[in-house]
């Protein structure tokens, strides 16, 4: 504890952001102060702090990231990464597919594609980069739900609304949370119709070196060229090509 109170408050509070990305993005402060090793009085006046200058917010009795932490992270990481390397890699499997290739990234609001390579078809479902799509019926939102913790995801989904876009929908968290069960176990998931009639996604997870969810890799095209058996046909080319991505961006 005497290191940890040597520790310059400026250092602390970087402390707390680091011990929330380790804990899932949820703590009571207990928990933080247990972790930290810090006085009980330090921690409420650090927390204090960063809620007020909005880097952090409460849900109940846990402590989060607030949108502002989330969006600094997604700069950060998209900064950091070598934007030309990863790049190749989605145009690989734009190339083997011959259907457009996603990188997409969980926010608030839905899913963001944050890189594309688009396919040389006329025929195409345009989802430029900067696009927001819902979790519940894409298969990159789908991928991200399924990795969450059993609890997370139970009130995730619950927060969720379930709007019906196609007749394939979800709209009701009694049918979702069998699906996202069983895309964590099979390492990917499906989006069959669910947002357009007539489109078919396939992603899997990308994740960084400790093993947390940080992104879906997706392929996406019109059913009839981009049916269920040429999507099953590219998926092991997808995990080899999500485990290139996470080396480019995390060096694991």
């Amino acid at each position: 504890m005497a290191d940890r109170e040597k520790t310059p408050p400026n250092l602390r509070m970087l402390q707390i952001i680091n011990a929330l990305a380790e804990h899932d993005g949820r703590m009571t402060i207990a928990e933080l102060t247990q972790f930290l090793g810090l006085p009980k009085q330090t921690v409420h006046r650090l927390i204090a702090s960063l809620n007020q200058e909005g880097y952090v917010e409460r849900q109940g009795r846990f402590l989060a990231p607030s949108h502002v932490l989330m969006n600094m992270a997604n700069g950060i990481l998209q900064k950091r990464v070598t934007h030309s390397t990863r790049h190749s890699v989605l145009t690989e499997i734009a190339e083997l597919t011959g259907e457009t290739v996603n990188l997409v990234m969980p926010q608030e609001d839905g899913m963001r594609y944050v890189d594309r390579v688009d396919t040389n078809w006329g025929f195409r479902f345009l989802l430029p980069i900067g696009t927001h799509v819902p979790f519940h019926c894409t298969a990159s939102g789908k991928t991200y739900m399924a990795f969450m913790r059993k609890d997370q995801r139970k009130a995730f989904v619950a927060r969720l609304t379930l709007e019906s876009f196609t007749e394939q929908t979800h709209i009701s968290a009694d049918t979702l949370h069998p699906e996202l069960d069983e895309i964590k176990k099979r390492g990917y998931a499906m989006d069959d119709e669910e947002l357009y009639d007539d489109m078919l996604a396939i992603a899997v997870p990308v994740f960084d070196d400790t093993q947390r969810y940080c992104a879906a890799l997706a392929v996406h095209g019109p059913k009839s060229r981009f049916g269920k058996d040429k999507a099953l046909s590219v998926m092991e080319n997808l995990k080899a090509a999500s485990e290139k991505i996470s080396h480019i961006m995390f060096g694991s």
